[in-house]
Protein backbone atom coordinates (compact mmCIF):
# COMPACT_ATOMS: atom_id res chain seq x y z
CA UNK A 1 0.00 0.00 0.00
CA UNK A 2 3.24 2.64 0.47
CA UNK A 3 5.65 2.32 -2.30
CA UNK A 4 7.30 5.48 -1.13
CA UNK A 5 7.90 7.00 2.02
CA UNK A 6 10.00 10.45 3.09
CA UNK A 7 11.56 10.32 6.37
CA UNK A 8 12.66 14.00 6.87
CA UNK A 9 15.35 14.03 9.71
CA UNK A 10 17.38 17.11 11.64
CA UNK A 11 19.78 14.35 13.00
CA UNK A 12 18.63 14.35 15.93
CA UNK A 13 18.63 11.95 18.82
CA UNK A 14 14.67 11.51 18.36
CA UNK A 15 14.61 11.77 14.81
CA UNK A 16 16.95 8.82 14.66
CA UNK A 17 14.59 6.59 16.97
CA UNK A 18 11.99 7.56 14.53
CA UNK A 19 13.95 6.66 11.55
CA UNK A 20 13.66 2.74 13.51
CA UNK A 21 10.14 3.01 12.93
CA UNK A 22 10.36 4.21 9.72
CA UNK A 23 11.95 1.37 8.17
CA UNK A 24 9.66 -0.94 9.99
CA UNK A 25 6.73 0.29 7.70
CA UNK A 26 9.46 0.71 4.49
CA UNK A 27 10.51 -3.07 5.00
CA UNK A 28 7.03 -3.96 5.52
CA UNK A 29 5.51 -2.70 2.50
CA UNK A 30 8.57 -2.92 0.58
CA UNK A 31 9.04 0.51 0.14
CA UNK A 32 11.47 3.23 -0.84
CA UNK A 33 12.36 5.51 2.13
CA UNK A 34 13.35 8.92 1.02
CA UNK A 35 15.88 10.35 3.64
CA UNK A 36 15.50 14.23 3.64
CA UNK A 37 17.32 16.74 5.18
CA UNK A 38 16.50 20.72 4.97
CA UNK A 39 19.30 23.25 5.30
CA UNK A 40 17.11 26.50 7.27
CA UNK A 41 19.17 29.03 4.92
CA UNK A 42 16.00 31.50 6.00
CA UNK A 43 16.99 32.31 9.23
CA UNK A 44 18.91 35.59 9.39
CA UNK A 45 22.04 34.30 11.44
CA UNK A 46 22.41 32.14 7.62
CA UNK A 47 21.07 34.63 5.12
CA UNK A 48 22.94 36.95 5.98
CA UNK A 49 26.59 35.20 5.46
CA UNK A 50 25.78 32.56 3.49
CA UNK A 51 29.13 31.59 1.59
CA UNK A 52 30.82 29.10 4.40
CA UNK A 53 27.66 29.02 7.02
CA UNK A 54 25.28 27.73 4.03
CA UNK A 55 28.01 25.09 3.07
CA UNK A 56 28.26 23.76 6.42
CA UNK A 57 24.83 23.30 6.94
CA UNK A 58 24.92 21.14 4.09
CA UNK A 59 27.92 18.96 5.14
CA UNK A 60 25.93 18.25 8.25
CA UNK A 61 23.24 17.76 6.10
CA UNK A 62 24.81 15.32 3.76
CA UNK A 63 26.66 13.19 6.72
CA UNK A 64 22.62 13.05 8.61
CA UNK A 65 21.36 11.94 5.36
CA UNK A 66 24.42 9.24 4.88
CA UNK A 67 24.24 8.01 8.41
CA UNK A 68 20.38 7.39 8.06
CA UNK A 69 20.97 5.50 4.52
CA UNK A 70 23.63 3.53 5.56
CA UNK A 71 21.02 2.17 8.08
CA UNK A 72 18.63 1.65 5.37
CA UNK A 73 20.85 -0.60 3.56
CA UNK A 74 21.27 -2.60 6.82
CA UNK A 75 17.35 -3.78 6.39
CA UNK A 76 17.53 -3.74 3.18
CA UNK A 77 14.79 -1.22 2.50
CA UNK A 78 16.35 1.08 -0.99
CA UNK A 79 16.83 4.43 -0.01
CA UNK A 80 16.84 7.64 -1.77
CA UNK A 81 18.67 10.90 -0.09
CA UNK A 82 18.70 14.24 -0.74
CA UNK A 83 19.42 17.82 1.17
CA UNK A 84 18.02 21.03 0.34
CA UNK A 85 17.99 24.96 1.02
CA UNK A 86 14.74 26.42 1.91
CA UNK A 87 12.25 26.77 4.89
CA UNK A 88 11.66 23.02 6.10
CA UNK A 89 8.16 22.61 6.47
CA UNK A 90 7.44 24.30 2.50
CA UNK A 91 10.38 21.97 1.34
CA UNK A 92 9.29 18.78 3.11
CA UNK A 93 5.64 18.97 1.76
CA UNK A 94 6.61 20.29 -1.75
CA UNK A 95 9.12 17.28 -1.57
CA UNK A 96 6.11 14.85 -1.25
CA UNK A 97 4.00 16.14 -3.63
CA UNK A 98 6.81 16.76 -6.42
CA UNK A 99 8.40 13.16 -5.64
CA UNK A 100 4.71 11.19 -5.70
CA UNK A 101 5.57 9.65 -2.13
CA UNK A 102 2.68 7.94 -0.25
CA UNK A 103 3.52 9.11 3.87
CA UNK A 104 5.30 11.13 5.04
CA UNK A 105 6.92 9.67 8.79
CA UNK A 106 7.96 12.51 11.17
CA UNK A 107 8.84 12.80 14.64
CA UNK A 108 6.73 15.15 16.74
CA UNK A 109 9.35 17.13 18.00
CA UNK A 110 13.34 17.91 16.90
CA UNK A 111 15.99 19.57 18.09
CA UNK A 112 13.55 22.35 19.50
CA UNK A 113 13.52 20.09 22.42
CA UNK A 114 11.05 17.78 23.90
CA UNK A 115 9.19 20.23 25.64
CA UNK A 116 7.52 21.76 22.65
CA UNK A 117 6.15 18.86 21.53
CA UNK A 118 4.09 19.68 18.45
CA UNK A 119 3.31 23.56 19.03
CA UNK A 120 5.60 25.47 16.44
CA UNK A 121 7.63 22.61 15.34
CA UNK A 122 8.04 21.75 11.70
CA UNK A 123 5.74 18.76 12.33
CA UNK A 124 2.82 20.69 13.14
CA UNK A 125 3.22 22.95 10.05
CA UNK A 126 3.89 19.96 7.55
CA UNK A 127 0.19 18.13 8.89
CA UNK A 128 -1.59 21.27 8.59
CA UNK A 129 -0.21 21.74 5.23
CA UNK A 130 0.93 18.53 3.49
CA UNK A 131 -1.98 16.56 1.13
CA UNK A 132 -0.04 13.64 1.61
CA UNK A 133 -0.79 11.50 5.03
CA UNK A 134 1.45 11.96 7.80
CA UNK A 135 2.96 10.03 10.34
CA UNK A 136 3.89 10.86 13.54
CA UNK A 137 5.95 9.42 16.41
CA UNK A 138 6.42 10.21 19.81
CA UNK A 139 9.84 8.10 20.72
CA UNK A 140 10.37 8.32 24.25
CA UNK A 141 10.91 5.45 26.88
CA UNK A 142 6.80 5.18 27.04
CA UNK A 143 6.41 4.91 23.25
CA UNK A 144 4.95 1.79 22.09
CA UNK A 145 6.06 1.09 18.33
CA UNK A 146 4.73 -1.73 16.64
CA UNK A 147 4.35 -1.99 13.06
CA UNK A 148 3.33 -3.77 11.36
CA UNK A 149 0.24 -2.90 13.38
CA UNK A 150 -1.74 -5.86 14.59
CA UNK A 151 -4.71 -3.14 15.80
CA UNK A 152 -6.04 -0.18 14.28
CA UNK A 153 -7.86 2.46 15.63
CA UNK A 154 -9.93 4.66 13.60
CA UNK A 155 -12.19 7.92 15.98
CA UNK A 156 -14.83 8.76 13.82
CA UNK A 157 -18.13 11.25 14.13
CA UNK A 158 -18.74 11.09 10.26
CA UNK A 159 -17.27 14.35 9.33
CA UNK A 160 -15.48 14.15 5.53
CA UNK A 161 -11.67 14.50 7.59
CA UNK A 162 -12.97 11.44 9.60
CA UNK A 163 -14.34 9.91 6.89
CA UNK A 164 -11.13 10.29 5.22
CA UNK A 165 -9.13 8.86 7.91
CA UNK A 166 -11.28 6.07 8.17
CA UNK A 167 -10.34 5.54 4.18
CA UNK A 168 -6.45 5.39 5.40
CA UNK A 169 -7.51 2.86 8.48
CA UNK A 170 -8.74 0.44 6.27
CA UNK A 171 -6.43 0.34 3.71
CA UNK A 172 -3.65 -0.20 6.63
CA UNK A 173 -5.99 -2.88 8.32
CA UNK A 174 -6.17 -4.15 4.72
CA UNK A 175 -2.05 -3.84 4.14
CA UNK A 176 -0.97 -5.11 7.25
CA UNK A 177 -4.15 -7.41 8.43
CA UNK A 178 -5.29 -5.38 11.47
CA UNK A 179 -7.74 -5.17 13.66
CA UNK A 180 -9.88 -2.36 12.74
CA UNK A 181 -11.19 -1.03 15.73
CA UNK A 182 -14.20 2.05 15.30
CA UNK A 183 -14.97 4.55 18.26
CA UNK A 184 -17.22 7.23 18.48
CA UNK A 185 -17.25 9.43 20.95
CA UNK A 186 -20.34 11.21 22.78
CA UNK A 187 -19.38 14.23 24.30
CA UNK A 188 -21.57 14.41 27.81
CA UNK A 189 -19.27 17.47 29.07
CA UNK A 190 -21.70 20.01 27.91
CA UNK A 191 -25.43 17.83 28.98
CA UNK A 192 -26.95 18.98 32.37
CA UNK A 193 -28.53 17.03 34.17
CA UNK A 194 -31.87 17.74 33.50
CA UNK A 195 -34.65 15.98 31.36
CA UNK A 196 -33.68 17.82 28.33
CA UNK A 197 -30.29 16.90 28.13
CA UNK A 198 -30.84 13.36 28.97
CA UNK A 199 -33.12 13.62 25.46
CA UNK A 200 -30.31 15.54 23.99
CA UNK A 201 -27.94 12.68 25.64
CA UNK A 202 -30.20 9.54 24.24
CA UNK A 203 -30.48 11.56 20.72
CA UNK A 204 -26.45 11.36 20.34
CA UNK A 205 -26.46 7.89 21.04
CA UNK A 206 -28.47 6.86 18.76
CA UNK A 207 -26.50 9.22 15.90
CA UNK A 208 -23.38 7.84 17.45
CA UNK A 209 -24.60 4.09 16.64
CA UNK A 210 -25.75 4.86 13.14
CA UNK A 211 -22.21 6.63 12.51
CA UNK A 212 -20.46 3.14 13.85
CA UNK A 213 -22.53 1.26 11.81
CA UNK A 214 -21.83 2.97 8.64
CA UNK A 215 -18.09 3.16 9.09
CA UNK A 216 -18.55 -1.04 9.63
CA UNK A 217 -19.97 -1.04 6.77
CA UNK A 218 -17.70 0.48 4.57
CA UNK A 219 -14.83 -1.23 6.58
CA UNK A 220 -16.43 -4.78 5.32
CA UNK A 221 -17.44 -3.95 1.66
CA UNK A 222 -13.71 -2.86 1.32
CA UNK A 223 -12.92 -6.40 3.01
CA UNK A 224 -11.52 -6.20 6.27
CA UNK A 225 -12.37 -9.01 7.87
CA UNK A 226 -12.31 -8.30 12.02
CA UNK A 227 -14.21 -4.76 12.79
CA UNK A 228 -14.73 -4.02 16.22
CA UNK A 229 -17.28 -1.11 17.11
CA UNK A 230 -17.39 0.59 20.31
CA UNK A 231 -19.66 3.84 21.29
CA UNK A 232 -18.28 5.96 24.23
CA UNK A 233 -19.21 8.79 26.60
CA UNK A 234 -16.78 11.34 27.89
CA UNK A 235 -14.15 13.26 26.62
CA UNK A 236 -12.98 12.83 23.18
CA UNK A 237 -9.60 12.81 23.41
CA UNK A 238 -9.55 10.83 27.14
CA UNK A 239 -12.10 8.40 25.61
CA UNK A 240 -9.83 7.74 22.40
CA UNK A 241 -6.57 7.72 24.54
CA UNK A 242 -8.20 5.47 27.26
CA UNK A 243 -9.46 3.40 24.66
CA UNK A 244 -5.98 2.95 22.78
CA UNK A 245 -4.03 1.98 25.91
CA UNK A 246 -6.72 -0.65 27.08
CA UNK A 247 -6.52 -2.53 23.48
CA UNK A 248 -3.67 -2.53 22.71
CA UNK A 249 -4.06 0.02 19.90
CA UNK A 250 -0.70 0.48 17.37
CA UNK A 251 -2.09 3.19 15.35
CA UNK A 252 -4.42 5.71 15.62
CA UNK A 253 -5.77 6.98 12.19
CA UNK A 254 -6.95 11.05 12.41
CA UNK A 255 -8.69 13.68 10.45
CA UNK A 256 -8.09 17.51 10.73
CA UNK A 257 -9.85 19.79 9.17
CA UNK A 258 -7.38 21.99 6.44
CA UNK A 259 -4.90 24.67 7.12
CA UNK A 260 -7.61 27.25 8.06
CA UNK A 261 -9.43 25.12 11.27
CA UNK A 262 -6.02 23.12 12.49
CA UNK A 263 -4.87 25.87 14.00
CA UNK A 264 -7.48 26.15 16.03
CA UNK A 265 -7.04 21.94 17.11
CA UNK A 266 -3.20 22.65 17.52
CA UNK A 267 -3.89 25.04 20.08
CA UNK A 268 -5.95 22.68 22.22
CA UNK A 269 -8.40 20.43 19.69
CA UNK A 270 -8.63 16.25 20.04
CA UNK A 271 -5.52 15.86 16.97
CA UNK A 272 -3.39 18.02 18.94
CA UNK A 273 -4.12 16.53 21.91
CA UNK A 274 -3.72 13.19 20.81
CA UNK A 275 -0.54 13.68 19.04
CA UNK A 276 0.69 14.90 21.74
CA UNK A 277 0.05 12.27 24.64
CA UNK A 278 -0.71 9.18 22.57
CA UNK A 279 2.05 6.09 23.40
CA UNK A 280 1.89 5.03 19.92
CA UNK A 281 1.91 6.47 16.48
CA UNK A 282 -0.83 8.82 15.01
CA UNK A 283 -1.39 8.60 10.83
CA UNK A 284 -3.07 12.12 9.84
CA UNK A 285 -5.01 13.17 6.63
CA UNK A 286 -5.46 16.38 6.21
CA UNK A 287 -9.27 17.76 5.09
CA UNK A 288 -8.37 20.70 2.55
CA UNK A 289 -9.82 24.13 2.89
CA UNK A 290 -11.30 23.60 -0.24
CA UNK A 291 -13.44 20.71 0.36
Amino acid sequence: MYDRLLFPTDGSDVASDALDYALDVASTHGATLHVLNVADTTVDSVTNVRGEVVDALEEEGERVVAAAAERARDRGVSVVTDVLQGRPHETIVDYARTSNVDLVVMPTHGRSGIERYLLGSVTERVVNTSDVPVLTVTPDEDARLTYPPRDVLVPTDGSPGADRALAEGIALANGTDATLHLVHVVETASLGFDVRSSVKGDELEEQGTEILDAAAERAREASVDDVVTTLASGRAYREILSYAKENGVDVVALGTHGETDFSRYALGGVSAKLIRTSPVPVLLTRQPASD
